[in-house]
């Protein structure tokens, strides 16, 4: 007797696989990758090269031992490595991407299966794990030009010029325009988590995957749309635009929107599913931003990604002669 291999969907052939979708990802994330370094130095490399060699062995390590196949070849935890990084500030000490990488890895992918079968984003539940435990590191910025030794574990003050004035999100928050520039914060010649500051970047990264048909536009453009709504119509004592385009380009909006929020298996698969996630988020992130923590984007989509399953079931479509013609005929 033949036995079959059932394996999660969809059941449909295309060339289009996990190794060359999780390429095109990493291929789009480059740019902001190569900007991260000529502003911050090559110790950006290190971090994200760290948190990308931690994310494989981690995965290998824990298939090896639990007996599965090994899945370090889909690229799956490289990406995660590469959004792990580009979520930390460049001065974190070089142990703690190591215990980001396990928390990922592990405790959030492999634990509850391993690949399509997390509940909630790796990367964004690592960063957030590791904001709750070491808020010191995570929240101490270098400033802008300033290259950190490479390799060095730990930075002492002496050696980092922390930023001591506050975050444009903090800025906004209090209702006070960032001393940053509308274009600064646009390019990414400004502190912060070192793969997200250039809003320029990663939208053309955004754009890449559309163009190859990785994402959809539903999700980013609810998500964006709906924080550029808000913070239009609800400027904290501001003018609306101003308020509004520097909530769009200041934190991790467009890493979120383009490369956390489109994550195959904690978004839905739906059209209608995906618009109401991106108005999700885009709402949480912004009450978060106005009422709580500077910074919403990381929660917002965490707390969606907690709905998916549901919004897959609502917004899933007739099927045809179901509905209320079944109904009516029984």
């Amino acid at each position: 007797m033949n036995l079959l291999k059932v394996t999660s969907s969809p059941h449909v052939k295309h060339p289009d696989n996990t190794r060359s979708i999780m390429l095109d990802v990493v291929i789009a994330l480059m740019p902001a990758f190569i900007w991260s370094i000529y502003i911050f130095g090559v110790r950006a490399l290190s971090v994200t090269a760290i948190t990308v060699a931690s994310s494989v062995l981690f995965e290998y390590l824990y298939r090896k031992l639990m007996k599965k196949d090994n899945t370090i070849g889909d690229l799956s935890a490289v990406v995660t490595g590469i959004l792990l990084a580009f979520n930390l500030p460049v001065s974190v000490p070089l142990w703690l991407p190591v215990i980001g990488s396990f928390f990922a890895i592990v405790v959030v992918k492999q634990l509850y299966g391993g690949i399509g079968k997390n509940v909630v984003n790796p990367a964004l539940a690592a960063r957030v794990f590791l904001f709750i435990a070491y808020s010191s590191e995570m929240t101490s910025f270098s400033k802008v030009g300033e290259h950190l030794p490479a390799f060095q574990v730990e930075l002492s003050k002496k050696v980092v010029d922390i930023v001591s004035t506050a975050t444009p999100l903090q800025s906004l928050q209090k209702g006070n325009i960032p001393h940053e520039n509308l274009m600064d914060l646009f390019v990414g010649r400004v502190s912060g988590s070192f793969g997200e500051i250039s809003a320029l970047l990663l939208i053309l990264g955004g754009v890449y995957l559309i163009i190859r048909k990785v994402i959809t536009l539903h999700i980013p453009l609810a998500y964006i749309g709906t924080v550029a709504i808000l913070t239009f119509f609800f400027p904290n004592n501001m003018n609306g635009l101003n308020f509004c385009a520097y909530e769009l380009f200041a934190g991790g909006l467009m890493i979120g929107a383009f490369f956390m929020a489109t994550d195959y298996t904690t978004s839905p698969i739906t059209a209608k599913g995906r618009i109401i996630y991106g108005v999700g988020c885009g709402l949480i992130t912004v009450f978060i931003r106005y009422f709580g923590y500077p910074e919403g984007v990381s929660f917002s989509i965490l707390i969606m990604n907690l709905f998916v399953w549901y919004l897959d079931k609502w917004t899933k479509p007739q099927n045809f002669g179901g509905g209320k013609l079944a109904k009516a005929k029984e």
